[in-house]
């Protein structure tokens, strides 16, 4: 539209010349109007294709613009991903940390379990030692009572009726003496051995 309004300026310019100059104004007005026309083309050319890289530059801003958008959704998925990826670690360290803390407490128990046992054991290996020492004793002392039982019951069976009357004699009771003398010495050795608690 704009070069059709050029173009008829031009024409009616040159009529308008034409009609006042004369032939050889003529021929130098009709060269000036090809001198434009072509210089009109010329612009025309040049505005085409100014107006073709226009469009090609409005397809790359609209593609540049399509890429910043899809770079912005794609940055934006990066980041949710990124958002549930760490959400995700700090649940997993969590679960990490609360496992840790339940094997921290088991640990512990099982180590006051185990001090209580070994206090234990210690308390009983004790007890045993002093039961076996007074199990050591109650035993030599038992083989000294059954000694002692030995020697009375062999005296008693060594006793013969004449020991019997001798023991018996009223008058001096030297005899007498003599085997209570006896049965105190075996009463004592008896009560030597008996078992302290």
């Amino acid at each position: 539209m704009a070069k059709r309004t050029i173009i008829l300026s031009i024409a009616a310019f040159l009529g308008f010349i034409g009609s006042a100059c004369a032939d050889g104004d003529a021929d130098k007005l009709r060269e000036a109007l090809r001198a434009a026309t072509l210089q009109t083309r010329q612009l025309e050319d040049q505005r085409a294709a100014l107006q073709a890289k226009l469009a090609d530059a409005e397809k790359e801003k609209a593609a540049a613009k399509a890429q910043i958008e899809g770079a912005k959704a794609e940055t934006r998925r990066v980041e949710k991903r990124e958002r549930e990826t760490t959400e995700e670690f700090n649940r997993r360290l969590a679960e990490r940390d609360e496992t840790l803390e339940k094997w921290k407490a088991a640990y512990e128990e099982a180590a006051n379990v185990a001090r209580d046992r070994d206090a234990a054991r210690a308390k009983f290996e004790a007890e045993a030692k002093l039961y076996k020492a007074s199990t050591d004793s109650c035993v030599a002392k038992n083989t000294q009572l059954v000694k002692h039982g030995q020697d009375l019951l062999q005296r008693y069976q060594s006793v013969t009726i004449g020991d019997t009357i001798v023991a018996r004699e009223p008058i001096l009771g030297l005899r007498r003496v003599e085997i209570q003398n006896a049965i105190q010495d075996l009463q004592d050795k008896i009560l030597d051995q008996k078992a302290a608690p």
